[in-house]
């Protein structure tokens, strides 16, 4: 066994405090960034007469106000419209989905240009009032500046994945006010480890994260809620009931995004139409049932008030949220999933409090109580974050009893979605672009890498009229017992020959020694099949045919795709264990 390297201490130092200022640095920009489009999102809501408050104080002519609801949220779909499906260069939205791909997958994220189109774009989403969430974006646009950061020139392994986590967990601290839950939402639903090299500067980054909210910024928590105790020990059955109806309500969340989203791709040939679509409705419900649109803060308060809404305006309320979210992500609109998320699980919260204290003889829990626990536990199956959601309750509540209960609630919740859904929505839609991360990075790494990319250039590769004495020479030369015939004018694969069937003086064409092959790859082919397919395999290498037109594409051998598995576990190995 080789001897475990080791590096100076000056070295170490160096190194170390190179990773913790690029923590702090990320933080620090992303921090300022994610509240400044908090900050931008509340000012336009006010500007373009979108929130209560605008609404209320504008001494505009009810008439012309009613027209201005309508046509504005029109005019922000066109211009959705416009940046994703004509100036972004993916011609879709990038979110978190593509961060979480780029770290397991161990590749690039979308190219900048791409980023911040969608940022814009949720940025006027968000702003015309469309039920989108804020949350997604803020992590999209952390880990976009943790991704230019780590273009500095360092010698640390793994900087791009510890840059883009350092952004996310800046984000969720700056916007939770809760840097713990911004630490592990980085390492649970991007990294999903935790080696001490991205801990320490994800910490670091985190915190800078909350400082700069809580102090600098003093920006107020999106929820307050007074800590109390839970007098009745009976409430946990109540809780991990509440826990199982939550995962009912966010497995009809994120299957109406699925299927609204399924849906609009039946209109992408008329963008332009469709946003506007869709703004029309954003408008509509901005006059009819205004406690549904935008990010739903002011919905979110008062949820938290026993009394404030009826039973049935909680339903009312559950219902339509639900179905404009998925209709404003399916039809064109940029956001996150996060922020409706907690808005319809504090109303489903709610009712669930309004029917059991209507049914039951003894004092139940605050009603507050319910509602946070519901809200945690419809949010966190669709992120994937469990951890983060409990920690989320106990930093904004600072209550012991209050982190339990939702705990209860979170991990019943979870427990049942995870069985009948997967692990988050961000997962399954990754698994709809081919990218299953259920069965471990490993896996899914091997999935994405095609065996064509193995190709070897010097494959023993020849034409029908060669004769036997060259081909048995060439090889000789490359070491192969097998080569294969290819049509020189069309490329078309014929079959395989063996070196112990040509004779090595013979002179006549090979033609007439070809034989067929009992596997071939294609070019959609990827690593893992090919090691599932190569375990009875007797043999040189492989061709790899286009089944299109049965064009010989290349060859590849097992020692090649043996060594590109190996090289990918080496590689995960020393990330998931790398130190300061």
């Amino acid at each position: 066994m080789p001897p475990t390297p080791t590096v100076s201490i000056t070295m170490a130092i160096r190194r170390a405090a190179t990773i913790i200022v690029l923590g702090l640095l990320v933080g620090l920009v992303t921090s300022v960034a994610a509240i400044g489009f908090t900050t931008a999102v509340y000012a336009l809501n006010d500007i373009l007469l979108v929130s209560d408050y605008s609404r209320f104080r504008s001494d505009t002519q009810p008439l012309a106000l009613q027209g201005l609801s309508i046509f504005i949220p029109m005019m922000g779909g066109i211009a959705v419209a416009v940046l994703i499906f004509r100036i972004d260069p993916r011609g879709r939205p990038s979110g978190p989905p593509d961060v979480i791909k780029a770290i397991q997958l161990q590749t690039d994220m979308p190219p900048t240009r791409s980023g911040l189109t969608s940022t814009l774009a949720a940025l006027i989403s968000l702003s015309i009032g469309a039920s989108v969430g804020q949350y997604g974006p803020m992590v999209y646009l952390g880990a976009m500046l943790g991704q230019l950061t780590a273009r500095l020139r360092t010698s640390i392994p793994n900087l791009t994945a510890i840059c883009i986590s350092c952004g996310v967990a800046a984000a969720i601290a700056a916007a939770f006010n809760a840097p713990i839950a911004g630490l592990i939402f980085a390492h649970e639903v991007i990294l999903r480890h935790y080696s001490m090299q991205t801990f320490a500067p994800v910490t670091v980054a985190a915190t800078t994260g909350y400082f700069m909210a809580n102090v600098v910024f003093e920006k107020t928590p999106i929820l307050v809620v007074q800590s109390s105790s839970i007098p009745h020990g009976e409430e946990f059955i109540l809780f991990a009931i509440l826990g199982l109806l939550c995962a009912l309500v966010a497995l009809l969340y994120m299957r109406s995004i699925l299927f609204a989203a399924q849906k609009g791709q039946l209109f992408k040939a008329y963008p332009i139409a469709r946003g506007a679509a869709a703004g029309l409705v954003v408008g509509l419900c901005l006059l009819m049932i205004p406690e549904i649109i935008g990010l739903g803060q002011v919905t979110l308060r008062f949820s938290t008030l026993e009394g404030a809404f009826a039973a049935n305006e909680l339903a009312l309320f559950i219902l339509g949220k639900i179905a404009l979210t998925a209709f404003c992500l399916g039809f064109g609109f940029v956001g996150g999933v996060f922020s409706p998320a907690l808005v319809i699980g504090a109303l489903f919260g709610g009712l669930f409090w309004t029917i059991l204290s209507a049914g039951f003889s003894f004092a139940l829990s605050d009603f507050s109580i319910y509602v946070v626990c519901a809200m945690m536990a419809v949010t966190s199956p669709v992120i994937g974050a469990p951890l983060s959601a409990i920690l989320i309750v106990f930093e904004l509540t600072r209550s012991y009893d209050l982190a339990i209960a939702s705990m209860i609630c979170v991990v019943f919740s979870n427990a049942l979605a995870f069985r009948v859904f997967g692990r988050s929505l961000f997962d399954r839609q990754l698994k709809n672009q081919g990218i299953d991360l259920s069965k471990g990075r490993d896996q899914a790494q091997l999935t994405a890498l095609l065996v064509i990319d193995l190709a070897k250039a010097d494959a023993a590769v020849f034409a029908p009229s060669d004769t036997e004495e060259a081909v048995v020479s060439a090889l000789k030369a490359t070491g192969f017992n097998q080569g294969f015939l290819r049509e020189p004018e069309t490329g078309a694969f014929i079959g395989a020959i063996s070196r112990s069937d040509l004779d090595p003086k013979a002179s006549t064409p090979v033609r007439n020694k070809v034989h067929d092959i009992d596997l071939v790859f294609n070019n959609k082919t990827n690593v893992l099949q090919a090691m599932e397919q190569l375990e009875n395999f007797v043999g040189d290498a492989v061709p790899i045919v286009d089944p299109a037109d049965n064009r010989l594409l290349g060859v590849v051998t097992e020692a090649d795709i043996i060594q590109a598995y190996l090289k990918m576990v080496t590689r995960l190995r020393q990330e998931e264990n790398a130190t300061l």
